[in-house]
């Protein structure tokens, strides 16, 4: 067994996670991602899935990259990836 980095919890079906040359252990992927994700630059929320980067830096969603400040990058980013279908 090992013990989880995050919460210390000695746990049986403990997970290894290898990221930028080092090697985590948690019991969960809550503390998982407590531990590895991003966090958006603009509203302070953990990124968990795609996210956006623009200029170097992350966020949520492309609203708060846009939002965020002068990013040259930012100003072409949309939040979704095309029309709705009742959309024209």
């Amino acid at each position: 067994m090992a013990s989880c980095e995050v919460c210390g919890n000695d746990y049986r079906l403990s997970f290894e996670v290898h990221a930028a040359g080092a090697v985590h252990t948690f019991d969960s992927f809550e503390c998982a991602i407590h531990a590895l994700a991003p966090v958006c630059e603009h509203c302070g929320v953990k990124v968990v899935g795609h996210g956006v980067e623009a200029d170097g830096v992350f966020f949520c969603c492309a609203s708060c990259a846009r939002t965020h400040g002068q990013l040259e990058s930012a100003e072409q980013l949309v939040d979704h990836a095309g029309r709705a279908p009742d959309e024209r």
